[in-house]
């Protein structure tokens, strides 16, 4: 009888966004393996998860970054999942409170503060196409937002699932975000590629939407403090135009549990 190999994982959720993690420095899990990664993230057969992401070495930078989303398809960028990494990377002794990663979409700065609130540094943002009802942008993964006066009574599944088909988006698909413009901030909420479900909370969608709240309401800089169903977080930038920079991604990165996995 063939023994089976065992990893070890951690399960951290950023807002509600919740990840599978491994350490994978040795490399000896191997994230190509599509129907594995699948496996883990299922919520019923697997460990469940939104996504998984594997953390390797880098000659240059304190860890690279690999992330999957939950069909188990190497994906685009995840900005809680940059957060939760981060602290993983805490955890392993890797970094202090200050690190610089590579991820997909390049070169990330993130910093833990006192209250253990991770920072994440995003790309910058060179164009956000406004349309007639919308606004469309790439945070490190593409997304579409729409603001609405009362996003509680959107269908966000249904709603989502029509855009991010559409014939436009079909091929690569977007994510679909659902944002109303509140005295205090903004809420949102954010129907994901690859998870194909609304997800309790999107780094990469939450700070899309307060970029574009901040074309909308005529903001130059500064924060907007955002609401996903997953919990409170906030972006902070500097807008020129439609052009953005010196965006700041924040909120909690917490550690849930760890185990082994069985692998064929």
């Amino acid at each position: 009888m063939l023994e089976l190999m065992k990893t070890k994982f951690y399960k951290y959720q950023g807002a509600g966004n919740d990840f599978v993690i491994l350490d994978n420095r040795d490399e000896h899990f191997d994230g190509d393996n599509v129907e594995l990664v699948a496996s883990i993230c299922d919520r019923r057969f697997g460990v469940g998860a939104d996504g998984m992401m594997l953390l390797q070495s880098h000659p240059e930078h304190d860890f690279v970054m690999r992330y999957f989303n939950a069909d188990g398809r190497e994906a685009s960028m995840c900005g809680n999942g940059g957060r939760c990494i981060v602290a993983f990377a805490r955890k392993l002794g890797l970094i202090h409170n200050k690190t610089r990663f590579l991820a997909v979409d390049g070169i990330h700065e993130a910093v833990i503060d006192d209250n253990d609130l991770v920072n994440l540094k995003m790309q910058n943002v060179p164009e956000v196409e406004n349309g007639e009802d919308y606004f469309f942008l790439d945070t490190g993964s593409p997304h579409y937002v729409r603001f609405a006066d009362d996003v509680d009574a959107i269908d966000v599944v249904k709603e989502g699932r029509k855009i991010r088909n559409s014939q436009r988006f079909a091929a690569e698909g977007t994510n679909v975000n659902f944002v109303q413009l509140r005295d205090n901030g903004i809420k949102v909420y954010t129907y994901e590629r690859g998870v194909e479900d609304e997800t309790l909370a999107c780094g990469t969608g939450i700070t899309a939407s307060a970029l574009c709240a901040a074309i909308k309401t005529g903001k130059n800089e500064g924060y907007f403090p955002v609401e996903a169903k997953g919990g409170q977080l906030e972006v902070a930038f500097k807008r020129t135009e439609n052009q953005f920079t010196e965006i700041w991604l924040k909120g909690p990165a917490t550690f849930v549990f760890d185990g082994t996995i069985a692998i064929d």
